[in-house]
């Protein structure tokens, strides 16, 4: 399949400058193109993902993908998307993110010794050096104020106000596609749909540099919004962004947000963030129509999601957590996995290796009184690692503890309660 069908089969195409024109330089030339990421902050999040993977994609149809890191235009910030002013961090936090963002684009693209090897660049490089009156003269002079006035992503900030900082974004990524289309013969752009006024900025600087014709033509692509079935803001869970560092969003955790997903968008989910083919996602989609119950599109979806962006191995630790959890067993789990898995439930460190269960229960704050947590003992509320405890006198010792670290006391169907020594 042609990687513009297979795309829009996917529902990923949403804009096209010359659809036809474009689907013509694919078949006959390997063309580089490129994907920008700006380092607002020290992880890139899965609101990324569809640019990283559409570049993959492009990678795999045999074309050289291009990984723009924006150590300058971070330093400006893009107003596309947002209602306010983005805080602007410094030179050196800028960079630091930068390398960082360069580290994690590297897992998913190949960068190896290969005709269409990925390439990451920084536009610091080119930006970075640029003098306030040439660029005004040599580059400014292309963009009139009316033509960028009426772009979307200023437009849009005109109510609530945008500083000429921020104005000036659009002129910065046009540079870039321009100097890229010159070092790199980068003939395509991708992004986002609230990139599309950038994109096409770029292209008309490009057209009016370097008079281009349908042999040198360069052309924009965008993705559509991705949007949540249910209206909350997708890429975003009850703790905050859903990063694509482990540190920051665990794979446990990652896992979950998938495996949670609106049976409303777990199949377009597929073929979004997956590389499924569309035969491989329309039998799920079929099944899933059969017997939704199952989650089976669901699991399917975590799995190649997780796996993709932390690797087998942890793709398997957030499985055993997420099994131990809905089984109760917990005592299969080792210290590494119980940190993770339950890093958001109350804890309460224990200084004695060996205390009643009936004090700890109250010392901890799980039974508000002895009297409450003999009663829920009693009534086989309380569990300990998983298994129901009804016993009175019962010590919490060595014994109990996961790894000499963990307990995990349960009170009631869901309230868990960590424990640590």
């Amino acid at each position: 399949m042609h990687i513009l069908d297979e795309l829009e089969a996917r529902g990923l195409l949403n804009q096209v400058t010359d659809r036809e024109g474009l689907e013509k330089e694919l078949t006959e030339n390997r063309i580089a193109l490129y994907s920008g990421f700006d380092p607002t902050a020290d992880s890139l999040h899965i609101g990324h993902l569809l640019p990283v993977l559409a570049l993959r994609r492009f990678q795999l149809a045999g074309h050289t993908p291009i990984a723009l890191v924006g150590g300058a235009t971070g330093l400006i910030g893009d107003p596309s998307g947002r209602s306010d002013e983005r805080t602007l961090n410094s030179e050196d936090i800028v960079k630091e993110w930068t390398n960082k963002l360069q580290g994690q684009l590297a897992r998913f693209l190949d960068f190896g010794d290969q005709a269409n090897s990925a390439k990451a660049v920084n536009n610091f490089d080119w930006i970075g050096e640029l003098n306030v009156i040439p660029f005004l003269r040599d580059v400014g002079k292309n963009f009139g104020l009316n033509y960028m006035l009426a772009k979307d992503s200023v437009t849009s900030r005109l109510e609530a106000g945008i500083s000429f900082t921020e104005f000036t974004y659009m002129i910065l990524q046009s540079y870039d596609f321009l100097q890229l289309y010159r070092q790199e013969n980068c003939r395509l752009q991708i992004g986002g749909s609230d990139q599309w006024g950038n994109i096409t900025a770029g292209l008309e600087l490009i057209r009016k540099e370097e008079g281009t014709d349908e042999s040198t033509k360069a052309f924009g692509a965008t993705f559509p919004l991705v949007t949540k079935s249910d209206g909350s803001k997708f890429g975003k869970s009850e703790g905050g962004a859903i990063w694509l560092d482990a540190d920051k969003t665990s794979p446990y955790e990652f896992y979950q947000f998938w495996i949670n997903a609106d049976d409303r968008d777990v199949v377009k989910f597929l073929n979004y963030f997956t590389f499924l083919t569309i035969e491989e996602i329309k039998d799920i989609e079929s099944k899933h129509e059969e017997a939704p119950e199952k989650r089976e599109a669901h699991r399917k979806l975590a799995e190649e999601v997780t796996k993709l962006v932390h690797g087998e191995e942890k793709l398997q630790q957030a499985i055993n957590i997420s099994e131990a959890l809905f089984s109760g067993d917990i005592k299969q789990l080792t210290a590494e996995e119980i940190k993770l898995g339950f890093k958001d439930v109350p804890s309460y460190h224990v200084e004695d290796h060996e205390k009643g269960l009936i004090d700890l229960l109250v010392e901890a704050g799980i039974s508000p009184s002895k009297r409450q947590a003999r009663e829920d003992i009693k009534n086989g509320a309380v569990y300990i690692n998983g298994e129901r405890c009804q016993e009175m006198d019962k010590v919490i010792s060595e014994t109990d503890q996961i790894e000499n670290q963990y307990v995990i006391i349960r009170r009631g169907k869901k309230k868990y309660f960590l424990l640590t020594y």
